[in-house]
């Protein structure tokens, strides 16, 4: 009787449910306090009454009405199939939700903002790819270079006839059939790395906005520690692993919580002010020393690199491992000085773990940048202007060789940083215990990874394709060596902030400064002359000047012309632009001031 009545009742709301319209229905179906799976079969239910009311309702509905109805009901389900299936397929989303409840939210935003960096990357090469590089297939000439297998280290050799590198390209007009569709090569290249670079900046300025957002204003932030403990739980979890990790993950995010509120602030005399600015200022000159010396270091090594491209490439054993001499120093100096920093943080005791990974963080991003500002200075004022033939795939070659030995580096810093100080600290010294992950120094060479693939874009468009894979196996390597050799934060704390600070470094000064020297590359430098789609022109600009030229006499693309000289090249345009976008700015600003106001009426109100 009872399963009768249960039949009677599903029945029931199968018939009400096929009764609403769309957009009621989803709502419906997403309210019921059902597991996914029981409302998966509902709406299965919901749809297959659908159609059946749609098959008896008039006379005789026509072959091709019934045709386009069945169309539509299947193309609905494959899609909510298909939706199923990416769900299933993203892999690292358990990995997430175990990292967070272990770790906390420090330690997750690492992982968050490592898996943002790998979806960004595939992105970027998929527009590569498919703009420039299966064009390039088609008109590639067949390479006659022998592969030794070195080149995977090197970059060099059978590479250098490959559409890896920019000196493989072609300058011609692509096109297959006579008198067929014609693929200019040049105005291919420039566009899609200019678009390219735009869309990176809007995402970029999104994905900062929306962090902003979750993370600085969203009212659901200011909604107190009741609400979290009596309106977070998820009642559809009935699997008692996911109900074990949701209870972990509720309860470290309640520390953090209460360790934000209960915060202390401490009190020093003058001595103990003193003795600790004194420490901070002997920490910074410490720190800001050895990132000049580390500068020297990799500017003399690039003038040596130099001299080994003047003299040519050989094949033998000696001189491919010459070339590599550049980029691991490069990755040496990377990867042992972050460890002093962080001891440097450690030594000046900080009052929180995040001020700590902060200044850490300040401190790795000056030697970071600054490393590759000497690395890009080397390629575009003395690479550039030597009289070698095709300076592009040479820069190119440095800047696959800096980004494999990163990522070569990067696996060892987890074995040695981070396994052989577990072994030490649980079996030689054992006091000082399992090791913390580093975030600070993590996140920085993540930064670093991307600002050379970001560089590197122009002279080796699959680069992407090369740092996808690369952030790929990092995400593995470090949450294996997280979970083995890692304990959770001694100090638990809050870091809502963090993964908008992390989009604010990749911005600026990461992002601004690869827009430096793309613009510098494109429009001041001049190509050379025996390779690459820009081969013959003063600049690879003078590719989209010549293309204007030429449509200047096409009457059906004045248009074009007309956007180009009062747009794109006019002064006066970005000045009006800029001061639209500053009054907006202040506009904005002032809304939020009278938010922030309103905001603190309302906590005083959900408080009493």
């Amino acid at each position: 009787f009872c399963f009768l009545h249960g039949f009677d009742v599903e029945e029931d709301l199968v018939g009400s449910l096929a009764s609403m319209s769309t957009n009621e229905r989803i709502k419906a179906i997403q309210k019921l306090p059902e597991t996914m799976r029981n409302k998966r079969q509902i709406r299965n239910k919901v749809l297959k009454e659908i159609t059946k009311k749609s098959r008896h309702r008039g006379a005789q509905p026509s072959c091709c009405t019934e045709c386009l109805q069945g169309a539509a009901v299947s193309f609905r389900r494959f899609g909510n199939t298909l939706s199923e299936y990416f769900h299933l397929l993203r892999f690292w989303h358990k990995t997430l939700k175990i990292i967070g409840a272990d770790f906390g939210t420090s330690v997750l935003s690492y992982f968050l903002f490592l898996k943002w960096l790998l979806n960004f990357n595939l992105f970027s090469f998929l527009i590569n790819f498919g703009f420039i590089t299966i064009p390039q297939f088609l008109a590639a000439e067949p390479n006659n270079l022998s592969f030794t297998g070195l080149e995977l280290l090197t970059g060099a050799g059978y590479f250098q006839k490959t559409v890896l590198y920019y000196g493989f390209y072609t300058n011609a007009t692509i096109m297959k059939v006579e008198n067929g569709p014609s693929y200019n090569m040049q105005l291919a290249y420039i566009f899609t790395v200019g678009m390219y670079f735009v869309i990176c900046l809007l995402i970029l300025l999104f994905s900062m906005a929306k962090s902003f957002y979750r993370n600085f204003i969203n009212p659901q932030a200011f909604s107190g520690n009741a609400s979290k403990l009596f309106c977070t739980w998820d009642f559809n979890i009935t699997n008692e692993k996911a109900v074990k990790l949701k209870q972990k993950n509720l309860s470290r995010q309640i520390k953090e919580d209460l360790i934000e509120v209960n915060k202390e602030v401490l009190h020093f005399s003058v001595m103990e002010r003193f003795h600790r600015i004194a420490v901070h200022l002997l920490a910074w000159v410490a720190s800001l020393g050895t990132a000049v010396a580390a500068c020297a270091g990799v500017y003399f090594f690039s003038i040596k690199n130099m001299e080994l491209f003047i003299k040519g490439h050989r094949n033998d054993l000696e001189s491919q491992a010459a070339m590599l001499v550049l980029p691991v120093i490069a990755s040496l100096l990377n990867t042992l000085i972050p460890f002093f920093f962080s001891w440097l943080g450690h030594l000046e005791k900080f009052q929180s773990p995040g001020q700590h990974i902060y200044v850490t963080i300040t401190r790795i991003i000056i030697l970071k940048m600054s490393i590759v500002g000497i690395l890009c200075y080397y390629w575009l004022e003395i690479v550039a202007t030597s009289e070698l033939q095709c300076w592009e795939t040479l820069v190119g070659q440095d800047i696959y060789r800096l980004v494999l030995v990163d990522f070569i580096f990067c696996l060892l810093g987890s074995f040695f940083g981070e396994f052989l100080r577990r072994i030490i600290g649980t079996t030689v010294f054992v006091s000082l215990g399992l090791p913390e992950f580093d975030i600070g120094r993590n996140v920085l060479d993540l930064i670093y990874a991307q600002t050379l693939t970001w560089i590197g874009i122009l002279f080796s468009p699959l680069l992407p394709g090369i740092q996808m894979i690369a952030f790929l196996i990092v995400f593995f390597v470090k949450k294996v060596s997280l979970k083995r050799n890692c304990q959770p934060p001694r100090k638990v704390w809050r870091t809502a902030q963090m993964m908008t600070s992390f989009m604010v470094l990749l911005l600026c000064p990461s992002f601004l400064g690869v827009l430096s020297v793309t613009g510098v590359t494109v429009w001041r430098l001049k190509p050379s002359e025996e390779c690459g789609p820009f081969r013959g022109l003063s600049s690879m600009y003078a590719a989209v000047s010549e293309w204007i030229q030429i449509l200047e006499g096409n009457t059906a693309s004045k248009w074009v012309v007309w956007i180009y000289h009062n747009l794109i090249t006019s002064e006066l345009f970005f000045f009006v632009l800029s001061s639209i976008v500053l009054i907006v700015t202040y506009l904005y600003w002032q809304i939020i001031q009278g938010r922030k106001t309103m905001t603190k009426h309302l906590r005083k109100q959900l408080m009493n």
